[in-house]
């Protein structure tokens, strides 16, 4: 795999005050924007294209100014890991994880174990939102709500009134054992979402069941008595969501992004390691209508991507028309680091 060539990303003095620069978790592109998001934050960013290929002017935009959150801070940490686009709505979705408190360098003995023994989750990571856009001054824009064809459509929020995602998993077969267990141990962590018609598609980083990555099929739809919620229209055995596994050499999914009727599929491991990363394609996976057992010639390996000791975790995938695929990275390398932000990597995807 070769890196086709780096695309500069300037944030605000703001964002990078706040390391969203250095967190970036999501990516999408849409015309002459650029959407993104870290995982520190409740907040998408909108970066704008340049002349010379590089995205700046950003704009921040608040989840909480668009739909309720369920947290009881409207600033607490949303951990956005999936941006989607697709019509006329902008989707994020929360990790929906549990954490475990990180053992730093100056922590040692008894309070380095009670760090590792404490787990905590919060309640805004637990949300799905769809968020109209519109042209705004020439460019897309979230906003509360937007009029298509005399119907007006609401910003909306799922796993913020009622049952969330986590609570519809509990007597999951396969996911319910691991609702307990923080993502980072193979607990449950969404971390990549992509949209068509009216399909959801939520990447699981963990758990990995014995090798298989699991991808969750949603199916939103508004709530008539509330439009600023969405529920879960039930598949045909009576569950709001649908399993789909992946073999993929035992790593978890890390992003999903439509490309024609497939889906590409950022893998790379669950626990806290760096590598290995890879593009898988999923092939016809918008097409199918059944649950799937993805393997063999149903999911071909499309690239392999950079990673580094402690550093450079390929987090998001994004399209950057035809074959070309922007990356962006969590916890970046020193050397990707500039004044005003962050370095991307655009790789192009195999044309055979």
């Amino acid at each position: 795999m070769g890196i086709e060539r780096t695309v500069r990303l300037s944030f605000s003095a703001d964002a990078r005050a706040a390391g969203t620069h250095t967190n970036l978790s999501a990516v999408r592109s849409d015309g002459p924007v650029l959407w993104v998001a870290g995982d520190e934050t409740a907040t998408v960013e909108r970066l704008v294209a340049d002349d010379a290929g590089d995205y700046a002017g950003q704009a921040t935009f608040r989840l909480a100014d668009l739909v309720d959150l369920p947290g009881e801070d409207d600033d607490e940490e949303a951990d956005v890991e999936g941006l989607a686009r697709h019509g006329d709505f902008l989707w994020a979705v929360g990790s929906h994880s549990l954490r475990r408190r990180q053992v730093k360098a100056r922590h040692s003995g008894e309070k380095a174990l009670r760090r590792l023994a404490k787990v905590t989750g919060q309640a805004n990571r637990q949300v799905l939102v769809r968020i109209p856009v519109a042209t705004v001054g020439g460019l897309p824009t979230p906003v509360p709500e937007l009029t298509v064809d005399g119907v007006v459509h609401r910003a909306a929020v799922f796993g913020a009134h009622g049952d969330d995602l986590r609570e519809l998993l509990a007597d999951d077969e396969h996911l319910a054992r691991f609702l307990p267990i923080p993502g980072k141990d193979n607990g449950l962590d969404v971390e990549g979402i992509a949209v068509a018609a009216d399909r959801v598609f939520l990447g699981l980083r963990g758990p990995v069941l014995r090798g298989w990555a699991v991808v969750l099929e949603l199916r939103p739809e508004v709530d008539p008595d509330h439009p600023g919620r969405l529920r879960l229209q039930p598949f045909p055995d009576g569950r709001g969501y649908r399993k789909h596994v992946l073999r993929m050499a035992g790593l978890g999914v890390r992003d999903l992004c439509p490309h024609g009727d497939d889906l590409l599929v950022l893998a790379g491991p669950t626990m806290d390691l760096d590598g290995p990363v890879r593009v898988y394609r999923w092939h016809d996976a918008l097409t199918v209508d059944v649950p799937q057992v993805v393997r063999g010639e149903e999911l071909t390996a499309e690239l392999e991507l950079p990673f580094g000791d402690g550093d450079d975790h390929a987090e998001g995938i994004g399209l950057l028309g035809g074959d070309r695929l922007l990356v962006v990275y969590d916890s970046p390398a020193p050397a990707r680091l500039h004044e005003h932000g962050v370095d991307a990597d655009v790789v192009r995807l195999s044309t055979s």
